[in-house]
């Protein structure tokens, strides 16, 4: 496999909408709010988001090797180190170049926005290191979904909000739970995937400790609590519910779908539906 190619799949894109569709979300508020866009910031918190993310993901997939949870044949998607396409000392090295990028970024915003920005970032360096990396993995416990859905969700929509106004908004709190939610789910798609692999390695996520049918309805209920708070944001942003067909289809396939490779698709389709729904709660404040 050519190495561009490995990196491409090490990065996870299927999944980088998790990190930029509450940064499109915070922002969409505050232009709601001021009726101003401040491009720089907006480009320097997507940016900046995204490397997070994808130095996540490269810590986990070294980090994942390192302790034998991933090995060739895994049900879930091949992952770089596990298959040999790079090694681990590559991989690592690429995870930290990608949060020197992400520090970049952060120069500008901390010069921007200030001291709040350097806590943000700082955390949110700190978190994206610790998800499988140090003596007590994030993902390794039951907390992952809980991490998610304060980083992706109001670390980050809250975040660019501020980016924009320079003061905090419950509504961009409550706008930061709704997509946080559906980006809990995509980690629940993968934990409820690998959950027997996970529980035989000693990986005890929370769909390890809930057992699978209990996991079927945390899913559930992730999926659908942001369509009920929805009318909590704002009575216009109805449009946000068009993409409920689609969730109501992503919770019956996980509900009747074997755990196999089939949930590779429906990984991606969660991670589909919350870019959906960000597109759609951005349209709602803006016009």
């Amino acid at each position: 496999m050519k190495k561009s190619t490995a990196w491409f799949l090490a990065c996870r894109p299927k999944t980088l909408t998790v990190s930029l569709s509450p940064v499109l979300v915070g922002t969409a508020i505050a232009w709601q709010q001021s009726s101003q866009l401040l491009w720089l910031p907006l480009l320097a918190a997507a940016f900046g988001a995204a490397f997070i993310q994808i130095g996540t993901n490269l810590f986990n997939d070294v980090g994942d090797f390192l302790r034998g949870t991933d090995q060739p044949g895994r049900i879930g998607p091949r992952r770089a180190t596990a298959e040999g396409w790079l090694t681990p000392a590559t991989v690592k090295a690429g995870a930290w170049t990608s949060f020197a990028l992400a520090f970049v970024c952060g120069i500008y915003l901390v010069a921007h926005g200030g001291w709040p920005i350097i806590a943000i970032g700082l955390a949110s360096l700190a978190a994206g290191w610790s998800y499988t990396s140090g003596p007590k993995p994030i993902a390794y416990g039951p907390l992952g979904e809980v991490f998610v859905l304060v980083f992706f969700g109001l670390v980050a929509v809250a975040g660019s909000h501020y980016l924009q106004t320079l003061s905090l908004s419950p509504a961009a709190l409550l706008a930061g739970t709704l997509l946080g939610l559906h980006a809990a789910a995509v980690i629940t798609v993968n934990n409820y995937r690998d959950l027997d692999g996970d529980a035989a390695s000693g990986k005890r996520t929370l769909a390890v400790r809930l057992g699978r049918p209990a996991t079927r309805w945390l899913y559930t209920g992730e999926i659908l609590t942001p369509y009920a708070l929805l009318p909590l944001l704002d009575g216009t942003t109805w449009l946000p519910l068009l993409s409920l067909p689609l969730a109501l289809w992503l919770i019956r396939r996980f509900h009747r779908e074997t755990p196999g490779p089939a949930f590779n698709r429906l990984l991606a389709a969660t991670a589909g539906l919350q870019l959906l729904f960000a597109l759609l709660l951005t349209l709602s404040l803006t016009i």
